[in-house]
């Protein structure tokens, strides 16, 4: 039989103070886990800090990109790494500890009965630390504007922290993506949706990052108004 392998990954941009706490914490709770960083040339050196590590521990992986190619492209290329080496599993999160990794061994125990699992903000038990009103209001508005064009029954259908069967990632035709930044979040969950992928959500408190700047920004707000709909109306 065929061992179990879990693939955790971090897409980074400038994350170089974030990268090496997490790392730890993340094989404290799952020692187990192969990490691979997913670095877009970050000017801060987060891609070098990222080697070095990869250096002293096998478990390490890196895949330097060009430039600042966009979360949605980051997050296929980690699905498609997955794929090609065989893991039994893909877990994604955020680079900046704002996905805390105590929360690893719950995602990994909804594995056992579905094809997707979420870490949910919006479930009994979840929650966020450090926003304001605004940036609560818009997180809700987004997930129910996804609920609703993409008929999803999840709750956080904006989240990255996830995790996902990888034999079902093989189904998904990764060339036919249209988001490149964070609205492949619901364009993930909706074409899994799909191929009939199903699902659960397991609580988690988002915190505020450590360090750094928010990659999220008006532009992005606006991507993922557009690109939600015309992914339902394609699926109509």
């Amino acid at each position: 039989m065929t061992a179990e392998r879990l693939l955790v990954t971090l897409c980074t941009y400038n994350e170089r103070e974030n990268l090496p706490p997490l790392i730890e914490e993340i094989w404290r709770v799952a020692p187990q886990a192969d990490l691979l960083v997913i670095d877009d040339n970050s000017p801060d050196g987060t891609g070098q800090v990222a080697d070095e590590w990869a250096a002293r521990d096998s478990r390490l992986h890196v895949l330097h990109r060009p430039g600042k190619l966009g979360l949605g492209t980051a997050t296929l290329a980690g699905f498609r790494y997955a794929v090609a080496n065989d893991y039994t599993w893909l877990m994604n999160l955020d680079a900046d500890f704002s996905h805390h990794p105590r929360y690893i061994p719950a995602l990994l125990e909804c594995m056992r009965s579905v094809d997707v699992a979420i870490g949910s903000r919006y479930v009994a038990g979840g929650g966020v630390l450090g926003w304001g009103l605004r940036r609560k209001l818009m997180s809700r508005g987004v997930n129910a504007y996804a609920r609703l064009f993409l008929r999803l029954s999840t709750h956080d259908n904006s989240g990255a922290f996830r995790c996902f069967r990888v034999d079902r990632l093989r189904q998904l035709d990764l060339d036919g993506f249209i988001s490149r930044g964070y609205a492949i979040q619901e364009e993930i969950l909706y074409r899994c949706r799909k191929i009939g992928c199903t699902f659960a959500e397991t609580p988690i408190i988002f915190d505020d990052r450590r360090y750094g700047q928010s990659k999220i920004n008006l532009y992005e707000m606006l991507a993922a108004l557009v690109i939600i709909p015309r992914l339902g109306l394609l699926g109509r």
